[in-house]
This record gives C-alpha cells, sequence and structure tokens, in this order.
C-alpha cells in the first residue's frame, strides 16, 4: 500500500508488496525490494539499492550524501541486504570515492533509535546497535557484534564478529573477534561467552578462545608474538583463525 500523501520518484523501482506510508520520499535511483514496510515520515535517496523484507521506521534518513567535508556530490551508492529493522531516527549515509563509493549493510540487522552509520562503512549481518550508536566513516563490523548504547566508533576502526561494546564505549582502536569492551575507557575485559553459546558453540571452542585471548592480552605478548603462538592454536580450533586474520590485518593496534 502506497498512501496518497507518498512522494515515489517515477526514477524508484518498488518490489512486490511494498508499503510506504503517509509523507515519506523516495528519491531517484532508489531499489526497494519485495515485502519492505516504510512508515510515515521515511526520506530515502539514491543511488541506494535495497533488498527484500526490510523495515524503516518513521523519520529515519537513508542514503543521503554523507558529512564528510571533502565529498563534492560525486556519485556513490548505498547497498542494504534483506531484513533489517531501522528503527526512528536512524541515518545511513552513501560511501565517498575516496574510498570504495559505498556504503554496504549486510542482512538480519537491528539498528536502534537515532543510531548513525557514516559513509563507506561495512556492517555484516546480524549486527545489533542499540539507541544513538554513533559510527564514523570508513568503519568495518563484523557479523554478531553488538553495539551498546551511545556506543562511539572511531573512523577507519575495525570491530570483529561476536564482539561485544558496553554502552557509552568510546571505540579509538580496533576489536579482536569475540571480545567484550567496557564503557568510555574501551577497556577489554574478556571474550562474548554468553553470545557464543547463544551462537551454538560448545565448551572445547568457547575455552580455545580464552585461551587465545590470554595470549593476546594476559602474557605480555606482542602482537606479532601472539600471531605466532595463535597459529599453532589455531589447528585443533579453527575460530582461532579469525583472531589471527584480524591482527594481521589491523591498521590502527587493537584495544589493550
Amino acid at each position: 500500500m502506497i498512501h496518497e500523501t507518498a512522494v515515489i520518484s517515477p526514477g524508484a523501482t518498488l518490489g512486490k508488496n511494498v508499503s510506504v506510508g503517509p509523507f515519506s520520499i523516495i528519491g531517484d535511483e532508489v531499489v526497494i525490494g519485495d515485502n519492505c514496510r516504510i512508515e510515515s515520515h521515511v526520506v530515502i535517496k539514491g543511488p541506494t539499492r535495497i533488498g527484500q523484507g526490510n523495515h524503516f521506521y518513521q523519520f529515519s534518513s537513508i542514503g543521503e550524501d554523507c558529512q564528510d567535508k571533502k565529498y563534492a556530490g560525486e556519485r556513490t551508492e548505498l547497498i542494504i541486504g534483506n531484513n533489517n529493522v531501522f528503527r526512528e531516527g536512524v541515518t545511513v549515509h552513501r560511501g565517498t570515492v575516496q574510498d570504495e563509493g559505498v556504503t554496504r549493510i549486510g542482512s538480519d540487522n537491528l539498528i536502534m533509535v537515532n543510531a548513525h552509520i557514516a559513509h563507506d562503512c561495512v556492517i555484516g549481518d546480524n549486527v545489533i546497535m542499540a539507541n544513538n550508536v554513533m559510527v564514523a566513516g570508513h568503519v568495518d563490523i563484523g557479523d554478531y557484534a553488538i553495539l551498546g548504547g551511545a556506543t562511539a566508533i572511531h573512523q577507519f576502526c575495525k570491530i570483529g564478529a561476536h564482539s561485544f561494546m558496553g554502552g557509552g564505549a568510546i571505540v579509538l582502536r580496533d576489536v579482536p573477534p569475540y571480545v567484550m569492551v567496557s564503557g568510555t575507557k574501551y577497556i577489554p575485559q574478556g571474550i562474548n561467552s554468553e553470545g557464543l553459546r547463544r551462537r551454538g558453540y560448545g565448551k572445547e571452542t568457547i575455552m580455545a578462545i580464552k585461551r587465545a585471548y590470554k595470549v593476546i592480552y594476559r602474557d605480555n605478548n606482542t602482537v606479532e608474538e601472539a600471531i605466532k603462538k595463535l597459529t599453532e592454536m589455531a589447528e585443533g580450533h579453527p575460530e582461532v583463525g579469525m583472531l589471527i586474520t584480524f591482527l594481521a590485518e589491523s591498521e590502527r593496534g587493537i584495544v589493550r
């Protein structure tokens, strides 16, 4: 159902069973997949490609020009997967030509009230961002990461899969997979054991990840030394391999 007060550009493409609420605006070069629900007062600008089954709540702004001062109106894009929820007031900006020109959001994510996802971010699947999360440009967030309310992520940071940020965390460096980070001082506080259990990880695997955490954070190893020791541990536990890859590719250094 398209409300009579909604404004749909002739240059937009809507799939089957898409509903658009009162006073929402769908701009040029916006492609919306089947079974999406767009509440009232939503603005979606293009070029933006949206998959199936997404739900956009009122006052969300999707696909707007970015706030990077270098942006000069170049053609950039936003790509969104399937079955995401964008709650009230969420803002998501398109990419910049200084990066790949694309902001990407995967599938099955929950983006809560007033969260902001800046230009050129890459968000995986099954990510949860609580209210007022602020994600700066060029940030990469892995699958199943959880960002507590008012978490702020510095530009170019990488947030590993299955990691957990406590409410109000100010994250200035990369957070390895599985690691929990406390609030404003972004101090590592062990691994996200409960989250791993909920996702079906067994006791032996969780213990292996805990031992890997100890190698990184408790044994006074440099990153290079930790990678060497983790490589030996990964032979029996491939999940540790995710940590090795993350450490090797970290450009800002990891939280300590």
